[in-house]
């Protein structure tokens, strides 16, 4: 008790010591924010920790940084009580502190509504089964947006504000907006669409509008899509609802079309055992589909005998399938050198004739009578 005695004859001495004191105390619960958060934290890990869904683990990581900055917030409230403001500021602060736990909530559950959340990734895995849905991010939007708008709506009621007249308002020029919008409108319509039917998904390479290129997102608006030379193609999402999509990631095996020229001059049966060497070659590996093989000379064209291959991989991915191409490519190589058959280079014979009296130099001479 002297101690106290002590503390507040000092502060009746010098009336600024209830400021310093108020600075200790908002400085006390700034150095403890994250001691308290962890403390916090851990307890409730620690009565949940029976439980088998991370739901509320991953509850807890998204109200973490609300968490600290609201404690900061009650420390600057009981540094105000410590200084006994006057009622009709105590009030303001009241409603201050109210706003701050409306946007602690806000924030908390903004963040909870992230695509990482764990809420999203099983929604994913139910609906589709696939984690990198579009449906994901697309849902996650609009719960974000669903969440800022109550925060807003909810700050604006505790300040008083007349929530009626501003959804009249809304009313009366919701057919200007609807106008103004259209397009908008129509684009966030297409999204839905996208996402629902779901031609893609993120990461997927498609080709559409003779864009081709790997979806990197969609929003309310559009769809972006990166092309093979790293430029970034913003579609609106009405317009890739009525177009044609190319889904190439759908793809089960990779087509493979070439064509290889031999010499004419090459003898016929080498020519055969080529097509079939080939042929079993293809077939023996199991990178190749066994029944869409073909192995022909399909046409005799200028350069020289059209050797047709045509087969599909397993394997889609770029790098992987011309790696696979590239293989058998070299190996067609051995096989031809093996069998003594030649690959025909571009270009033409030309065979000239000429007449036999200008190779001897001799001249045909026609005597006249005088």
């Amino acid at each position: 008790m002297r101690v106290f005695d002590w503390y507040y004859a000092w502060v009746e001495a010098w009336p600024w010591l209830h400021y310093v004191s108020a600075a200790v105390i908002v400085l006390i619960f700034l150095l403890l924010r994250k001691l308290f958060t962890r403390f916090s934290f851990a307890i409730i890990k620690m009565i949940s920790r029976h439980g088998k869904s991370p739901l509320l683990e991953n509850l807890l990581y998204a109200f973490t940084k609300p968490m600290r900055m609201l404690f900061v917030v009650v420390g600057i409230y009981f540094a105000i009580l410590y200084l006994g403001p006057q009622p009709d500021v105590m009030y303001v602060v009241n409603r201050l502190l109210r706003t701050f736990l409306i946007i602690f909530f806000g924030w908390g559950f903004f963040n909870f509504s992230g695509t990482s959340s764990d809420l999203f990734t099983r929604l994913g895995r139910k609906i589709d089964g696939d984690k990198d849905s579009m449906l994901i991010p697309f849902t996650s939007r609009i719960l974000r947006g669903l969440i800022i708008v109550l925060m807003f709506t909810v700050i604006a009621m505790e300040w008083d504000y007349d929530i009626n007249g501003f959804i009249a308002g809304l009313g009366l020029g919701g057919l200007a907006f609807a106008l103004a919008a259209q397009d908008t409108i129509a684009n966030f319509f297409g999204g839905i669409i996208l996402v629902t039917e779901q031609p893609f998904k993120q990461n997927d390479w498609i080709e559409v509008m003779g864009y081709e290129g790997v979806v990197e997102d969609i929003t309310f608006r559009s769809t972006k899509v990166r092309t093979w030379a790293e430029g970034v193609v913003i579609i609106p999402n009405s317009t890739m609802a009525n177009e044609s999509i190319t889904n190439w990631s759908e793809m089960r095996t990779r087509q493979v079309f070439s064509s290889i020229y031999l010499k004419y001059n090459s003898p016929v049966e080498n020519v055969r055992n080529v097509l079939k060497r080939v042929d079993q070659e293809l077939r023996d590996s199991p990178e190749v589909h066994p029944e869409e093989i073909e192995v022909y000379v399909r046409e005799f064209e200028e350069n020289g005998l059209e050797m047709l291959l045509y087969y599909f991989t397993y394997k889609t991915r770029w790098t992987e399938w011309l790696q696979i191409k590239q293989d058998f490519n070299m190996r067609i190589l051995e096989i031809m050198e093996e069998e003594n058959v030649e690959i025909a280079l571009p270009g033409r014979d030309i065979y000239a004739q000429s007449d036999r009296s200008s190779l001897t130099g001799t001249k045909n001479v026609t005597n006249s009578p005088e």
